[in-house]
Parts: structure tokens; C-alpha cells; sequence
């Protein structure tokens, strides 16, 4: 594999372990209100986003269930808690970002997390400076798994897309990467891809730490 041009890295249950973290205080969140999570359940709203997200709550839990509210206490409080705790990087994340920049290709984030909160996440972690710039979903019109995201991503960092390469967790994050033609390495998180999204993805890794080998460096 050519070494690319443009090094894009979605961020939650990529560059963090902050899916398990999420998780945790969506079930305190959950019992608050009188539900109880189940790991199953959970794992199929994982990746999704929006009008899908919602959809799959009310589907497992009922009309009546308070999707709004559980999922945007239980984001903040996941927040408050890795401003407090520390930011879990994913093992290799380190050194697959010093891999990049020794090899003098620019890294970019593109997340589904709102600006604000990415940028305090990255810096507590102490790997902002290694992303030339964020894209995040409230500069696009439609979220993964359609392409805007990426497709973004490559037109701020002045690169064609089969030039790129894209790092994901997800599904829907393979699926948007594949759609926008752009190649993706896919790192699972807590959810190993189906077979449809795993033969759209260029490679599936067990972590970063595989990665660098991945690429002809002659």
C-alpha cells in the first residue's frame, strides 16, 4: 500500500476508548429514567447517527422512550468524566501518529462530536497538535454513513480522495469512507464489522499498531 497523502482519523472508539466510557454512563443515565441497557441492544446503536440513531432506541425501548434527553446527558456526562479522569488513547494511536509525521503526511479529525468537545478531548489527551485541522458533522448536511464528512476532510486538506486514507472503527464510518472512494483502515472498537462493511474496507486491523506495516516505505 502507497503511503497517503492525507491521514484521516475519526476520533470516538478510533483515536479514544471513549465508546466503553460512553457506555457506562448511558446505562447510570438509562437507570435514572427507569431502563435498563443491555450490552446486545446497546452494541446496534453503536456507529449511528442522527434519524438511524433514534430510530433503533425507539424500536428496542419504545415510543415513549426519552432518547433525546438519555443520549445527550449521557454525552456530557462522558465529557465531564474524561475532563476529570484523563482521555483512554487507543494503544498505537502514539505511535501512528508519529509515524505520519515523520513521514511528513498531514493528519486531520473527522468526528460526529461537536467542535467544542473535540478540541478539549484531543488537547486533554495531548494530541491536538498532531491534526492539522478538525471536520466535524456540523459542517455537513448529512452525517455518516454518508460521504460529506470525509469527502470535506480532503477538500481542506487540498488532497483527492484515492490519495487520502481514512482510519475507522464503524460501520457506518467504513461505509461513508468507501462512499466518499477514499481507502479505509478499519480498527474495530467494541464492534467487529459485519461481513457487508468489512469487504468495504481496504483493511481490518486489530490496532493501530498494525498499521505502519501496512505500508510500502521503498
Amino acid at each position: 500500500m502507497q503511503l497517503p497523502k492525507l491521514a484521516i482519523f475519526d476520533m470516538d472508539g478510533l483515536l479514544f476508548d471513549t465508546e466503553r466510557v460512553l457506555m457506562e454512563e448511558n446505562a447510570k443515565v438509562m437507570a435514572e429514567h427507569g431502563y435498563t441497557q443491555h450490552y446486545d441492544e446497546y452494541v446496534q446503536t453503536i456507529g449511528t447517527a442522527d434519524e438511524e440513531f433514534f430510530s433503533r432506541l425507539y424500536e428496542i425501548h419504545g415510543a415513549d422512550y426519552p432518547a433525546q434527553e438519555i443520549a445527550e446527558t449521557s454525552r456530557i456526562r462522558e465529557v465531564e468524566r474524561m475532563k476529570r479522569e484523563g482521555v483512554p488513547v487507543k494503544p498505537g494511536i502514539p505511535e501512528l501518529l508519529a509515524f505520519f509525521r515523520e513521514s511528513d503526511i498531514p493528519c486531520c479529525v473527522a468526528t460526529s462530536t461537536i467542535r467544542s468537545d473535540a478540541t478539549a478531548l484531543l488537547d486533554l489527551a495531548g494530541i491536538l497538535d498532531a491534526f492539522a485541522f478538525i471536520v466535524t458533522s456540523e459542517e455537513v448536511e448529512q452525517s455518516k454513513p454518508n460521504p460529506d464528512i470525509f469527502l470535506l476532510a480532503c477538500e481542506r486538506g487540498d488532497t483527492s480522495p484515492e490519495d487520502s486514507i481514512v482510519f475507522e472503527d464503524s460501520q457506518n464510518g467504513v461505509l461513508a469512507a468507501f462512499r466518499a472512494g477514499i481507502p479505509v483502515i478499519c480498527i474495530p472498537d467494541i464492534k467487529q464489522p459485519e461481513p457487508y462493511y468489512a469487504e468495504k474496507a481496504t483493511k481490518v486491523v486489530r490496532s493501530a499498531l498494525d498499521v505502519p506495516a501496512l505500508f510500502d516505505l521503498h
